[in-house]
Order: C-alpha cells, then structure tokens, then sequence
C-alpha cells in the first residue's frame, strides 16, 4: 500500500451522525453484554447444557447475524436508503430481550439468540455503509475507529452492570437479563430521532445490485480484503471460550464478567488510536501487528487458566480487536464502489459468517475432547493462515 499523506484533525471534525450511531451502538451493547457475558453461564450451571451446545448455539446465532448482512447491505444499496434498515435491526435486539429472562431450555435460549442476531446482522452493513456515507474520505479509519470505540464502552459496561446486579440479586440470571431490556429500547429511541442520513446519494447502477456485472465492479483488491477477513474469523473463534476459559480458573460465577470487562476496556480504549493511525500507515502492516498480538493472546490463554494469566490473554485478545476490527472495516469501504457500499459489507459479513460456524463448533469439539490449551493452540495455528494471506496480499498489491 503506498504512503499516505499525514492528515491532522480533532475529534471535533468527526461529523456528529458519527457520534449518534457510535452511542446507540454503545446503549445496544450494554443490552447485550449483559446478557452475554452471563449467558454461558446460565446455559452450563442452570440449564444443564454441555460445553459443545454452547459453541453449537454461539456459532449459529453469529453465523446467521452475518449472513443477513449480505442481504440487508444489498437492499439499502437497491434502495438507496438505509437508515430505516438500521433502525428496524436495532428494534428487532431490543425487543427479543425479555425471551432469555424467561426461558426455560435451550430451545428458547436458541431462539432468542437467532431473533436477536438477525436483528444484528439486518442493521450491520446499513450501519456500516451509513457510516461511510457520512464520513469525508480522509477521516474513515478515524470515524470506523471512534463508532467501534463507544460500541465497545458499552461491550464493558454491560458485563460491568451484569456483575454489579448479580452480586447485589444473589445470582439472580433472569432479573439481569429482564433490566438489559432497558438500554436496548434506549438505542433505538436515540437513533429514530437522532440520525439523519445524507441526502442525496447514488443507488446501486444497473438495478440489482448482486447481478453478475455489479458483483464484478467490487474488484480483486476488494476480494482479497474478504478472504483475508475470513481467516480473521477461523483464528478468533466466538468470545464466549474466554468466559468458560475464566471459570476454569476458580473465579466467583458472578466475577466471571470482568472479563469481557478487561477485554472490552482494552479495545474501547485501542479502536479510535488505531483507527486514526490506519488513515496515514499500511494496513498491512496493521493487520500484521495485530495478529501476531493474537497469536500472543492464544499462547498466553492455552499457558495457565491462572486468573492473571487469563486476564493478560483476554487483554491482548482486546487490543487484537482494537488494531484490527476497525481497519478490516476501513479497507471494504476502501476497496468498493460507492453505490455498492452496503453489498460489499454484507458479502463480507457473510464470507466471515460462514468461517464463523465452523470455528466455533471446532473449538467446542476440540474443548470437549482435548481440552482448552488445544483450543487455543489451534487458534494460533489459523493465525499463521492469516499471516500467509496478508504476506499473498502484500505481494499481489503493495509493490
């Protein structure tokens, strides 16, 4: 990738419907991480499931998310709107809320995760593509990096909140998760009155946008992003091993959140430094860095499940996501054609959907039958995938 001129900019010249969609993300992952962040939990110590249907319903659930994306990117690229798409996604998690407080098996715990990541996944890649509509050019890596940031303040305030009822309710799962309703419903009231989208804009040209002649126009450097994110995806299975891998340790089931508290600290933290750093460096060189502080997280969790050494592990799986989240989200709006934007996003999301069932029912199997360090182990192993593909990258387009 070649050099890039040094912009110099504040926060202040982010446009504000930034800011907007980076605090109903905030409010909608506090919903969510409530919920999440206990919801291994309540499956394995109150439902009775085992340790491989965790990972069977985390790996379908986000699957489905980022397969609808592909769907939803298309029909805001077709209609040239997306703001009505992203509010009916948002609506959509918060009101499947109240399904985990009463369910009883996992049939239900199931459902409700597939309601709500449908609801993820319709609202992504409109989300996403808004935010590169709104964004000027020279600032998008600052803008992806500040909306992952305040999405990821509320990635550790919810689990923080989760710890703070469980402690003050006794373990009471189901009252937590009936009290993560509220800030959902915030975030969607937030977006429906506070969100504006630009006017006008160019819709899809020639029609449907996933004909033959438009899914060519996306282009090899594009392809080559999907790819590369994909492998990002096998190497980094769902968060949810990072829980199991804390309560191995001995901590206090209501204590086992601050995890996802450490690792979400970490990455709100990184997300906008290195969002900024991507506009004037190499993503390649970024992405670089980033996995091999993965490869780092995953020998430092398959070490010990001491809690300071999972606590170290969960800090660099954090500032993992931090370098590279963002970036790789960066480099799609960078690589696709503007009227395009939401197809390419959600062939992305579906790309990295497909990756995502498979790794986190191997990383369940693998837990099952040869246990956590093997899981992280091979962790690593698809890392090193992934450094092949950035070096294939590197050579087919920086020189």
């Amino acid at each position: 990738m070649k050099s890039k001129p040094q912009v110099e900019y504040s926060l202040g010249h982010i446009p504000t419907g930034i800011w907007v969609l980076g605090f109903v993300s905030l409010l909608m992952d506090i919903s969510s991480e409530m919920i999440h962040s206990l919801l291994p939990l309540f499956m394995v110590t109150i439902l009775g499931t085992s340790t491989m249907a965790v990972g069977l319903v985390e790996g379908l659930a986000e699957s489905l998310a980022l397969v609808v994306k592909i769907f939803s990117g298309t029909l805001s690229d077709y209609w040239g709107k997306r703001k009505g798409l992203v509010l009916f996604g948002y609506s959509l998690g918060a009101f499947t809320k109240p399904l985990f407080a009463i369910a009883s098996g996992i049939d239900l715990i199931l459902t409700a995760r597939l309601l709500d990541r449908v609801g993820k996944g319709v609202r992504g890649a409109p989300r996403d593509a808004l935010v590169a509509d709104i964004a000027p050019p020279q600032l998008r890596g600052a803008a992806f990096g500040l909306r992952q940031s305040l999405d990821t303040v509320g990635a550790f305030l919810g689990p923080l909140l989760a710890v703070g009822l469980m402690l003050l309710w006794a373990n009471d799962f189901r009252a937590v998760f009936w009290v993560a309703a509220l800030p959902g419903l915030m975030a969607v009231a937030l977006l429906l009155f506070g969100v504006h989208e630009p006017e006008p804009r160019q819709t899809s040209k020639g029609g449907n946008p996933i004909r033959w002649g438009n899914l060519a126009r996306l282009g090899s450097a594009y392809w080559w992003v999907v790819g590369i994110g994909a492998i990002f995806t096998l190497a980094r299975f769902s968060e949810a091993f990072l829980v199991l891998r804390a309560q191995q340790g001995g901590i206090p089931v209501a204590l086992v959140p601050l995890v996802m508290v450490a690792m979400n600290l970490i990455y709100a933290l990184s997300a906008y430094p290195f969002g900024k750093l991507s506009d004037r460096m190499s993503h390649r060189k970024l992405l670089t860095l980033g996995l091999l502080v993965l490869i780092a997280a995953d020998v430092v969790l398959a070490t010990h499940d001491h809690w300071g050494v999972v606590l170290l592990g969960v800090g660099l799986w954090g500032l993992h996501l931090g370098m590279t989240q963002g970036l790789l989200t960066t480099m799609v709006a960078d690589t696709a054609p503007v009227d395009l934007r939401g197809t390419a996003f959600g062939f992305f999301s579906l790309t990295s959907g497909l990756a995502l069932l498979p790794a986190s029912l191997l990383a369940g199997f693998l837990w099952d039958q040869f246990g956590a360090a093997f899981t992280f182990h091979a962790g690593a192993m698809f890392c090193g995938l992934a450094l092949m593909g950035l070096i294939l990258y590197q050579l087919r387009y920086e020189n």
